[in-house]
């Protein structure tokens, strides 16, 4: 008896399921926004946009710590560009800080370095550049380069044997300085937070627009049961949105996955199950069609775009939009994705943010099981 309970079940639950899937590849406008815009939005946004900097959080590694060093390290602080941080730090230390996301450059000063300046009329700062962020650190080396030349340049003022200080520019993660290094890991966010949200708030809205809703609900069938089965299709669909936009990260813009696969591809599930849960939420709180896509586009497009630091940099904000920012769920995967795909770092590096992602689900399915229950009384 329990074995035909368990088989009739599972068959109204894939049939649920199959009505999603054939009612999604019946409608052309919902495969175009599903499979089309991942599309444009990648050709787009991987060849066309760049952005400006400032405030970026960079170390000066002084092993001299002479007069020249010193005089330079106070004209950078005394930008607006950076905020700096001093100490003397190893190779490895330096790497890890640029891993963790902790810097976006360092500037480090070889030992004797006012001595060769003086002696020799010569000497060489190396400046490092965390380039995952081409836009950023490209700009950031172009200050201090603009920084150390005037240095130089009053320096040269009252004597006939020019000075001349040599900038080693090294860029970690993206050599070549592409823009899609950036902008890829950022699309990935916005589509997959428009598609699961919009798509997942719509569907339901519509089957309570319709009546068939309140016909499910009165069914043997579960409720939490009815709306998994309308969000398993989008779930499949969007890891199909993943597959596509790696293909074209990889052979259209030439930006290889330097980490795990299987990783971003777990932490793309995650982050697709959270934007599912928010399109739940937003159904069982919106009484249309119209006021589900609204609230989804316009409320998760805009925040997506503007805190999730992939189209500007959420440290030149003011501290209350810093704050605001936490509370995007594509913020913190545009880092999980933008540190696998570029960075090729693991979980080992990548737990807080995962762990943040969880969370939001969590809180957002069960506030969403909550409001449900209280609409049905």
């Amino acid at each position: 008896m329990k074995q035909s309970s368990d088989s009739i079940f599972s068959s109204q639950f894939f049939s649920f399921v199959r009505k999603e899937f054939y009612h999604v590849m019946r409608d052309k406008k919902t495969l175009l926004i599903l499979f089309g815009m991942p599309v444009m939005q990648i050709l787009i946004f991987g060849f066309a946009l760049t952005n400006e900097v400032k405030n970026s959080r960079i170390v000066v590694v002084d092993y001299a710590r002479d007069l020249a060093s010193q005089q330079i390290t106070a004209r950078i602080e005394a930008s607006q560009y950076f905020d700096i941080e001093k100490t003397i730090l190893d190779q490895k230390q330096i790497e890890s800080a640029f891993k963790n996301g902790k810097i976006k450059l360092a500037l480090i000063f070889p030992e004797k370095f006012n001595d060769e300046l003086l002696h020799q009329n010569k000497a060489q700062i190396r400046v490092v550049a965390d380039a995952s962020d081409p836009n950023i650190a490209n700009t950031l080396t172009n200050y201090v380069t603009l920084i150390v030349q005037d240095y130089q340049n009053e320096l040269n003022k009252n004597i006939s044997l020019p000075y001349r200080i040599d900038t080693e520019v090294r860029m970690l993660y993206n050599p070549q300085l592409k823009g899609a290094h950036s902008f890829v890991p950022g699309v990935m966010a916005l589509v997959l937070m428009l598609v699961c949200v919009m798509m997942t708030a719509i569907s339901i809205v519509r089957e309570k627009e319709t009546g068939t809703m309140e016909i499910l609900l009165v069914s043997p069938f579960k409720p939490f049961l009815v709306i998994l089965s309308k969000a398993v299709p989008y779930l499949i669909l969007s890891l199909i949105n993943v597959v596509s936009i790696l293909l074209l990260s990889v052979f259209a813009l030439d930006l290889p996955v330097n980490g795990s696969v299987l990783l971003l591809f777990a932490e793309s599930t995650l982050f697709i199950i959270t934007c599912l849960s928010l399109g739940i939420f937003i159904s069982i709180k919106s009484a249309t069609q119209q006021a589900a896509m609204t609230i989804s586009l316009m409320g998760m497009m805009l925040p997506t775009i503007m805190f999730s630091g992939f189209m500007f940099p959420v440290e030149n904000m003011p501290v209350p939009l810093q704050v605001i920012s936490n509370i995007v769920p594509a913020k913190w995967f545009y880092i999980i994705a933008k540190s696998i795909m570029i960075k090729g770092l693991g979980i080992t590096a990548l737990w807080k943010e995962t762990l943040i992602l969880a969370g939001m689900t969590v809180f957002l399915l069960i506030i969403s099981l909550k409001s449900f229950k209280i609409r049905l009384s």
